[in-house]
């Protein structure tokens, strides 16, 4: 192996839909990617080999993968040849990881490759889905019809995504920002307190005294937390990362929870009716599509049960009654698929599925949000408010003294 070279595990379905995996040597996971999908094999993950080895995280820009996908339809509706909407694109101001990315598909597409091929050299900004559904594209004729359907379906996904986020974010920042001033209470307030106590020679309050006692045991122990607290973040990010076993835990954690359970799981069914009814109106096969739709969900839990959904296709079952063995799946999901399957119109039943789901997600943010932040305001206005009485307990006696 050179220094140019790395070694990459990998796991992945072949033709016939068996899961495989193994390592395989490259200069990027790029490369061995587009390497196994020539020889016939559906990816499902690339990683760098040797176990839990630590990497420090780096910052990305995050792919617009949607405004990528729109500008490119508007220019072949109007006309504009392939390699020149390439060009033209480049030249409009974009990011400099989408220029990137641009002079790439510009040089395989001169090289003699087809664009589905080419975007499989960059899974970070084009998963299988996208590279299937450009695939039907090419093949008949309605590229730009294509790319415009995915630019929707990013759309509507990044969409659900802020939303969900943002209804977090609030409750998190107040969450952090309540421990970070209790934090320098009993780090830097508290003890200027007790020096003032010491002199004052009278018995200090119960609650007064608990809290010197924590604010010095505090001060003892925060070091090591936070030391403990980095280590164990990065070392969960890792095992998080390169495990497949930890990432099915913490999913099945996650959706067995009281209220953010339902809506990771309503957020997960979206995706993944939303994906697959867009598959299915373009022409791939529902096998194909289950494969690249599984990595889409958003949830190790739900992407291994799409699997099984797809080997279960390929035993010669209907997608409906392989979806009723599958606990992650509800039965409206599994109703309106038969619907669908009986009468041809599978792909608007599950976008009606999708928009449901939407629905739901975005009606139980609402409902989280207002039942939470009062929570949230509540815990630390208690928290914060009795340190500070705690240490005005005793001034408060010795005025009634005076």
């Amino acid at each position: 192996m050179t220094s140019s070279t790395h070694l990459y595990t990998w796991q992945g379905t072949d033709a016939s839909g068996a899961p495989v995996s193994g390592q395989t040597t490259g200069r990027s996971p790029a490369y061995v990617q587009a390497a196994l999908i020539r020889q016939g094999i559906t990816v499902a993950r690339v990683r760098p080999a040797g176990g839990l080895a630590l990497t420090w995280p780096r910052w990305q820009a995050r792919p617009d993968t949607a405004g990528f996908s729109r500008q490119l339809a508007t220019l072949l509706r109007a006309g504009v040849p392939l390699l020149q909407a390439f060009e033209v694109m480049s030249r409009s101001g974009c990011p400099e990881g989408q220029a990137a990315v641009l002079l790439a598909l510009k040089k395989d597409l001169g090289a003699g490759l087809g664009l589905a091929d080419a975007l499989q050299r960059h899974p970070r900004w084009f998963d299988g889905l996208y590279c299937n559904l450009v695939r039907v594209g090419e093949q008949s004729g309605t590229l730009d019809r294509q790319l415009e359907q995915l630019a929707c379906m990013l759309e509507q996904r990044r969409t659900l995504e802020k939303k969900v986020r943002k209804a977090m974010a609030y409750p998190i920042l107040l969450l952090l920002t309540g421990l970070g001033v209790s934090t320098i209470l009993l780090l830097e307030v508290i003890p200027q307190f007790e020096s003032m106590f010491v002199g004052m020679g009278t018995a200090l309050p119960a609650l007064t005294q608990w809290v010197i006692d924590l604010s010095a045991g505090f001060g003892q122990v925060a070091p090591w937390v936070a030391l403990v607290g980095v280590l164990l973040g990065i070392g969960g990010r890792q095992l998080y990362r390169q495990h497949a076993p930890a990432r099915l835990w913490c999913a099945q954690q996650l959706l067995s929870m009281p209220v953010f359970g339902a809506l990771l799981g309503q957020a997960a069914l979206a995706r993944f009716a939303r994906s697959l009814a867009t598959s299915y109106a373009a022409g791939v096969p529902l096998l194909d599509a289950l494969s690249t739709v599984a990595r889409g969900c958003g949830s190790e839990l739900h992407e291994q049960a799409v699997m099984r959904l797809r080997q279960a296709l390929a035993n010669g079952r209907a997608l409906n009654q392989a979806m009723a063995e599958e606990r992650v799946f509800p039965p409206l999901l599994v109703q309106m698929t038969a619907i669908g399957e009986a009468s041809g119109t599978l792909d608007q039943m599950l976008d009606k599925a999708a928009i449901h789901y939407e629905d739901q997600v975005s009606q139980a943010l609402d409902q989280l949000a207002s039942l939470l932040e009062p929570a949230i305001v509540l815990v630390l206005g208690v928290l914060v408010g009795g340190l500070v009485v705690a240490m005005y307990l005793p001034i408060f006696q010795l005025g009634s003294l005076i």
